[in-house]
């Protein structure tokens, strides 16, 4: 910028003004053009002429004609209107079809089995020169900073109660089951609230050393505590563990229920109540009305919901009003009642 510019002086009104005054080489045609009265628009030539201080436009037989200097400025300041105009588009619109956006999620891989995958073939379908950046969920403190960076668009998971200053829009509940070998002794006698203490346990490794996941805290405000014997930072994993040992791995009936046709495995009931899994996606403020981000969000409801639907009722979450069939209205955490952007702010 140089000093003695006076941009207090221009703004996109007359840069405007200018490129249709230079292109069409007629004030009567520029005012047409632009959806103006004549006057006014030699009245912006006028101001014009006065910071550049040249005519930039002179006679040339029965027309006009723009001088060196005009022609020097043609360039730019189409150059400047192009920007604007992909500036302003990108805050208004999202057009999935010719978008190249790249949208990045973090998620946990103890997720139903089905989400992810059904996630990207939803994105690609519609977005098919989009990029999806699928990372790791991380601890509270990671997620958040990741979130409040930009770093990740959403994140997706379980948590008993979720920062108060993100935005979350609930996806689907789960029942809490136990996933155990077709072997295992339990499948005939069944277990004691202290037999299922004292067996052993496979859980995915925290991704706070020392943090304790849902099943556990739930445990933890009984003054209970099971007998985890195997942690894995890969819940993908675990099934085959627990097929060919007597671990026991506690967790969502629907990610337990996709191993069953390919792993000797079986299903068993907890003999404690937990409460259901409730997954979310959290955002930031920074990209709630985000047009990319806004459809991201509504691409996830969608996928959940369709999951939902054909998990059949055991799927919904319960809500004061009553079971639902579909995901819960997305809100502010902390603020109830503030809904995710309209009109697609449930399903």
């Amino acid at each position: 910028m140089s000093r003695g510019a006076p941009w207090d002086s221009i703004d996109l009104h007359l840069i405007r003004v200018l490129h249709t005054v230079l292109m069409e080489r007629s004030v009567t045609r520029a005012a047409v053009r632009l959806g103006m009265h004549q006057p006014a628009v030699s009245a912006a030539l006028r101001r014009l002429r006065r910071l550049t201080g040249d005519a930039l436009l002179v006679r040339s037989g029965a027309g006009l004609a723009p001088t060196a200097v005009a022609q020097r400025m043609l360039a730019p300041a189409a150059e400047i209107l192009r920007q604007a105009d992909t500036m302003l588009a990108a805050a208004r619109a999202f057009d999935p079809a010719r978008s190249a956006h790249t949208f990045t999620v973090a998620a946990s891989d103890y997720l139903e089995p089905r989400f992810l995958p059904r996630l990207v073939a939803c994105v690609k379908a519609e977005a098919p020169h989009c990029r999806l950046e699928l990372q790791p969920l991380g601890g509270a403190p990671d997620y958040r900073q990741r979130l409040a960076t930009g770093e990740v668009d959403v994140v997706i998971g379980n948590w008993p109660e979720v920062p108060g200053e993100l935005h979350q829009g609930r996806l689907f509940g789960d029942e809490v089951v136990c996933l155990v070998a077709r072997h295992h002794p339990a499948l005939r006698r069944g277990w004691t609230l202290q037999e299922w203490l004292e067996a052993e346990h496979v859980a995915p490794t925290p991704p706070v050393p020392g943090a304790l996941g849902v099943i556990d805290e739930h445990l933890a405000r009984r003054g209970l505590r099971r007998n985890i014997v195997v942690r894995c930072p890969h819940f993908g994993l675990i099934p085959a563990m627990v097929a060919d040992t007597l671990l026991v791995l506690t967790t969502g009936r629907q990610y337990c229920a996709a191993f069953l046709t390919h792993l000797p495995l079986a299903i068993l009931p907890p003999p404690l109540d937990f409460p259901r899994l409730q997954y979310y996606q959290l955002w930031h403020d920074r990209t709630h009305h985000a047009p990319a981000a806004q459809w991201l969000r509504q691409r996830i409801r969608d996928v959940a919901a369709g999951l939902v639907a054909s998990n059949g009722a055991s799927a919904t979450l319960p809500s004061a009003h009553g079971p639902q069939a579909g995901p819960a209205r997305s809100r502010r955490v902390g603020q109830p009642g503030s809904h995710d952007e309209p009109p697609d702010s449930s399903t």
